[in-house]
């Protein structure tokens, strides 16, 4: 392995078609594959939905779907028992078949063709109303709604918040000369495309607010950090300077990104505003820096040098200053990314010859090896900090993996058309 860590490997043309979001062909879907889970799971029971047929079998679906997925969630069957908000619960017979919660609900559809949402979730073991809620939705929006529902059941049951209702970007290699930017709903689903490429596209950063991405693109011929609305699909150039401008990472409050720049010489870390002015460097030294990300206060830039011979990882002031190193255990480690909180660091390290995803606990230095496969690389946090997803491979394709940060829950996710990498998960909806 060369002194040149992922990021600067991944550097290539990008040829980028059209900006706006465009419709994603169901093959190109991920699936996933639940291949762990974790212990003491919370036996739920989610009843089939009332109301209108086809809309409550879809809510129904996403709701149970999304619980599962979540490797905290034991789904009790319901037997075909069908129950909306207004059903009084048979507890005695719901504590029998094993279940501690039981969600009830249903979906109605208004003169104006709107759906209504409803749902309450039970306490089986107390015979108590847990939560309830309604809201409009529509039928392009069905989907949305079980996430939604899901995301509620799961924050009253574990105290944390859902995930279900979030997005992710990733790079798919459909073919030898084509490259697709998607984002899809967590679960792989309503995936769009963003971008389609000629050539590898790379990077892909979101904004805190879930707006915008930045990337790289190589259509220039030669390396130029991007910003693209994906409301409008418009893009404006955040750093195009001499030399190479690549890795963008969103600061906390979105005003700014961190870059890596070759235009002083080397491959140096900067921040700049998001409208590209006021580029400020950050390192300054003869190593290669680069994979740079925010801590979530804002006050540091984690990011990756071989300054010290090998590639490991360092913190520097977000207004510059002296680095600090942070990664001591093994001769290679890569690609940090800080949990929501603050408090987890994942990266890439290498162990018994493989690329490896490892957390470590940043308050006692301990580190944990998550994975046992050979090739992981571009660790990205779920928004809650539960779960990390990562690029890595599988038969020779490129896969993604999703792995708890305790390492019990796992899951992978495959598209049959291509290989998948470069994953980016998304912030909560605002």
């Amino acid at each position: 392995m060369s002194r040149i860590v992922p990021e600067l490997r991944r550097l290539v043309l990008l040829a980028v078609g059209g900006l706006a979001l465009l419709a994603a062909s169901a093959q190109a879907e991920l699936t996933i594959e639940i291949t762990g889970a974790g212990s003491n799971r919370i036996p739920v029971a989610i009843a089939d939905f009332g109301g209108e047929a086809s809309a409550s079998r879809t809510v129904t679906a996403v709701i149970r779907s999304d619980l599962e997925r979540s490797g905290l969630i034991k789904l009790i069957d319901p037997a075909g028992v069908a129950m909306t908000e207004a059903s009084a619960p048979a507890y005695d017979e719901w504590r029998r078949r094993g279940a501690d919660a039981l969600a009830a609900g249903s979906i109605g559809e208004g003169a104006d063709g709107r759906r209504e949402a409803r749902f309450r979730l039970y306490d089986v073991n107390k015979a108590s109303l847990l939560t309830g809620s309604a809201f409009v939705t529509s039928k392009p929006m069905l989907r949305a709604a079980g996430h939604r529902i899901a995301d509620m059941i799961y924050e009253k049951l574990t105290g944390e918040p859902g995930i279900f209702s979030t997005r992710v970007a990733y790079v798919v290699r459909a073919s030898a000369t084509r490259y697709e930017l998607h984002i899809s709903d967590a679960d792989g689903q309503n995936a769009q495309v963003a971008l389609i490429s000629k050539e590898p596209i790379i990077s892909p950063s979101w904004s805190p607010d879930g707006s915008r991405l930045a990337y790289v693109s190589f259509e220039n011929k030669k390396p130029v950090v991007y910003v693209h609305s994906l409301a409008s699909g418009k893009r404006v150039v955040v750093a195009n300077f001499k030399g190479s401008n690549s890795a963008p990472a969103w600061s906390p409050d979105g005003r700014k990104l961190a870059v890596v720049l070759s235009k002083e010489g080397g491959s140096q870390i900067f921040t700049v505003n998001a409208d590209g002015s006021g580029a400020q460097r950050l390192t300054a030294d003869s190593a290669i820096n680069t994979e740079p990300n925010f801590s979530p206060d804002g006050q540091y830039v984690y990011f990756t040098s071989d300054r010290g011979g090998s590639p490991q990882i360092y913190r520097v002031g977000a207004s510059g200053g002296e680095a600090q190193r942070i990664s001591f255990e093994g001769s290679y480690n890569v690609t940090p990314r800080l949990s929501p909180d603050g408090k987890t660091m994942a990266f890439i390290s290498r162990r018994d010859g493989g690329f490896r995803l490892s957390v470590m606990d940043l308050a006692s230095r301990q580190v944990q090896v998550l994975t046992d496969s050979h090739k992981d690389e571009s660790p990205t946090f779920s928004p809650n900090g539960r779960m990390v997803l990562i690029a890595t491979e599988s038969g020779g394709r490129g896969v993604l993996s999703a792995v708890s940060i305790d390492g019990r829950v796992k899951q992978r996710l495959t598209i049959p058309a291509g290989d998948v990498r470069e994953p980016a998960w998304g912030p909560f909806n605002k």
